[in-house]
Parts: structure tokens; sequence; C-alpha cells
């Protein structure tokens, strides 16, 4: 999935403002600390980005279209060591 992954608008827009980089979603999608489904077309794929000072990323994903659409992504302080 990782290789092919789509982008929203939103997404794309909270990457820039966030600066959050297209390789560290990837890591995050690909080798997560935590997943959490909350629906069926609704993954959240968690990672802590130590290049980021160490805060967790958090990528929501919508499984079902293909490819995979990233739908938002953003650094969660909610999310504990």
């Amino acid at each position: 999935m990782p290789g092919s992954l789509s982008f929203s608008a939103h997404a794309k827009v909270m990457m820039q403002e966030r600066m959050i980089e297209e390789d560290w979603i990837i890591s995050t999608v690909q080798d997560p600390d935590m997943t959490e489904i909350k629906r069926e077309d609704e993954i959240h794929y968690i990672r802590q980005t130590p290049q980021n000072g160490g805060k967790f990323l958090r990528v929501i994903i919508n499984p079902i279209v293909r490819p995979p659409r990233v739908i938002t992504v953003f650094f969660d302080r909610r999310v504990q060591p």
C-alpha cells in the first residue's frame, strides 16, 4: 500500500502548513508504532518521528479507495509514549 498512496487536497495543504515530509508519512504507514481502526473506511497510523523532536505523527487513511488515500496528517500531542 505505501508505495501507491494518493493524497487528498486537504492532506497536501496540511503537509505544507505543518511541514510534514512525504517520507515521514510513508514510514508511518509502512512501520507504525500503533494503528487504530476507527471505521471500515478510516485507519489511523501513528509513529514517533525522531526527525521532528520525537512528536507522534498521525496519518489517517481511507483504505477502501484505490489507491488508498491519505485524508489528513498531523502531529498528535495526545499520544503518550
